[in-house]
């Protein structure tokens, strides 16, 4: 039965059923609906519409449909009903009856598709930042393998001057990491939670949306309703955002479809990522190269009809919204092979340095120095670009390079050319002499590989349901080595708002917690580290964060109780006295197994000139 068939007398046409339903797409959302089904249910327990057993009825079942969804997912998408919503509330009724009825309660299917769509593009944007970082960790490994190799540079697909092939990787990296930066500050944007808006105008229902919106891994509740559920700037953005990373992969497939061609020769793609020719047994193509240029076009695509489809509606929803959903269904997906396929090449690359530095050598791609040269003679770079010019025709009129011209040659167009012209020519020195920041000579792209590998994937964020594993495996570690208090799985999961994390290539390597008590007093707790991951400056970004949500919440002094106070001198604590912490914070170290021989140093961070809230932080090194 549809969720609105009781204004009709009579129900929809096959064909109009066919055009509106969207179910055969937006059963993508099953599992985001019924998380979101879970949080409600809560909530409408705290305003009394469901009792606690009720709540918990409604709980176990939509907990059993979702094991059933995640066995079978596309079973939902040809079970004929109207959209997901009206999906999950009908397997519900088969499950408890009428109480599921009660269920949608205070809601819409305007907040509710609102909140279930950007869970997906939260859940799908966490995804490609973690296949980001792994492409980025391949192209670093690939300029670490060929530091020397040199390479001719180009412009206009012409031969210009010589580059070393790990600055060509490096430039890629500086664009993965603008990919990650753009696709964060999305993600930041579209982290807000529209539940409890109901169709346009809000609930009736006293729900408290702050904490609903903690529940889902929301930062924040939405301030309009009427926004709220017709807002699809975050749709916009991750196309965006797609769109200008598959750019970027497109111009990397491009330079490795030319490298790889037999006119260059500076590449060999595995067997793996390159297929045959139905007619010519010698062809080895670079499809998937030629793929992940040729998918960029359906990314740019539904990056064009969303905004032509947003364009010109009014306030709120309107259903040319159902629209927002399959070109983001296709281009997440589709950006995200792109990234792990444009690894698989890198994974496979065989560059063959020999061809590279011959190509290099040709095409007179040393002339700039040869000009560089001429200045530092007294000559003007003007004049000396003419000059270098003119020797360039008689070197391709003699079918030589510059630096196999005899110096009588070279003298016959200038006479301030000297024999100390031809250690200028040569192809290392070229490379050498570009030294200033971002230059390729090898120091300036090895500092690049180091800084890249030292930044390499720390990110901070709040956590989610999806990281409790993790966060009780680190707390579980540091309280066994006696550095933190010991907290039950259960509680994480209670408490799970409270906790940012770090991580590094994908993989949750930190955690720390920030409590509030009733009285306003904050602390920092449960703070760790994974000890066999040897990136650095992990305690120092969660530190950071937190100091940041600290000064947010209005908290004004920061304590911290650490056995490494030089750390936290060096962010900007000072000592104070452990009689300074208060009552509650003290009781803690009641459950500390060191209890008795304290060794701990308290410091503190004033964030204003107020000091009558308290932060204490015990960290782990």
């Amino acid at each position: 039965m549809a969720l609105w068939g009781g204004r009709f007398s009579s129900g929809p046409d096959a064909a109009f059923k066919q055009f509106n339903d969207s179910l055969p797409f937006d059963y993508q959302m099953a599992e985001q609906d019924i998380i979101g089904s879970i949080a409600w249910a809560g909530a409408l327990q705290q305003v009394d519409v469901l009792t606690g057993n009720e709540h918990q009825e409604l709980v176990n079942a939509l907990q059993q449909l979702q094991s059933e969804v995640e066995e079978n997912p596309t079973a939902v998408a040809t079970s004929g009903f109207e959209d997901i919503h009206s999906y999950v509330e009908a397997k519900l009724i088969g499950k408890v009856g009428d109480l599921a009825k009660k269920l949608h309660t205070g809601r819409s299917r305007n907040d509710q598709v609102a909140t279930d769509f950007r869970l997906w593009s939260r859940q799908s944007a966490e995804q490609i930042l973690t296949a980001i970082g792994s492409l980025k960790a391949a192209f670093i490994a690939v300029a670490e393998r060929e530091l020397g190799t040199i390479l001719p540079g180009y412009t206009h697909l012409q031969r210009a001057q010589p580059v070393l092939f790990s600055h060509w990787c490096m430039a890629y990296v500086e664009m993965l990491e603008r990919d990650e930066s753009r696709l964060n500050d999305a993600i930041a944007r579209l982290n807000v939670c529209p539940l409890g808006c109901g169709a346009l105008a809000g609930t009736a229902y006293p729900i408290d949306r702050q904490a609903l919106a903690s529940t889902l891994g929301f930062t924040e509740a939405s301030r309009n309703s009427l926004d709220s559920v017709s807002d699809r700037d975050f749709v916009v953005e991750l196309l965006s955002c797609a769109s200008i990373s598959m750019i970027h992969l497109s111009r990397f497939a491009e330079d490795l479809i030319f490298y790889n061609s037999g006119e260059a020769g500076f590449i060999e793609l595995s067997d793996s990522v390159t297929s045959g020719s139905s007619l010519m047994p010698q062809k080895k193509n670079p499809d998937a190269l030629e793929l992940i240029r040729g998918k960029t076009g359906r990314v740019f695509g539904a990056f064009s009809a969303m905004m032509m489809t947003l364009k010109a509606l009014p306030l709120a929803y309107n259903k040319d919204m159902q629209e927002d959903k399959e070109g983001l269904f296709d281009a997440m997906p589709t950006w995200l092979a792109c990234i792990h396929m444009a690894q698989a090449c890198l994974n496979g690359l065989k560059v063959n340095s020999e061809r590279t530095l011959l190509a290099a050598r040709g095409g007179h791609a040393n002339a700039t120095e040869l000009a560089d040269y001429l200045v530092a003679k007294g000559i003007p770079f003007r004049e000396g670009h003419h000059i270098v010019g003119e020797l360039v025709q008689v070197a391709i009129a003699k079918q030589k390079n510059l630096e196999q011209l005899p110096i009588e040659e070279f003298k016959a167009v200038c006479d301030a050319i000297e024999e100390d012209v031809y250690p200028v020519l040569e192809i290392d020195a070229c490379i050498a002499a570009r030294q200033a920041i971002g230059g390729t000579s090898l120091p300036q792209v090895s500092d690049a590989i180091k800084t890249a590998k030292k930044k390499r994937q720390i990110t901070v964020r709040d956590a989610t349901l999806n990281d409790v594993e993790a966060i009780a495996g680190l707390v579980q570690y540091w309280a066994k080595v006696g550095e933190n208090l010991p907290r039950a799985k259960s509680d994480m999961v209670h408490s799970i708002n409270e906790f940012a994390v770090t991580e590094v290539d994908g993989n949750v390597t930190g955690c720390a917690s920030l409590y509030i008590y009733d009285t306003g007093l904050a602390e920092i707790r449960s703070l760790g580290i994974n000890p066999s991951v040897e990136v650095k400056g992990q305690g120092q970004q969660l530190v950071d964060y937190l100091l940041s949500k600290a000064k947010k919440l209005a908290l004004h002094r920061i304590i911290v109780l650490t056995r490494v106070p030089g750390f936290f001198t060096k962010q900007g604590f000072i000592d104070c006295t452990k009689e300074s912490l208060p009552e509650k914070v003290m009781k803690d170290c009641e459950l500390c197994l060191r209890k008795d021989n304290c060794d701990e140093v308290a410091m503190e961070f004033m964030l204003t000139n107020k000091s009558s809230k308290f932060i204490s932080c015990r960290y782990v090194a």
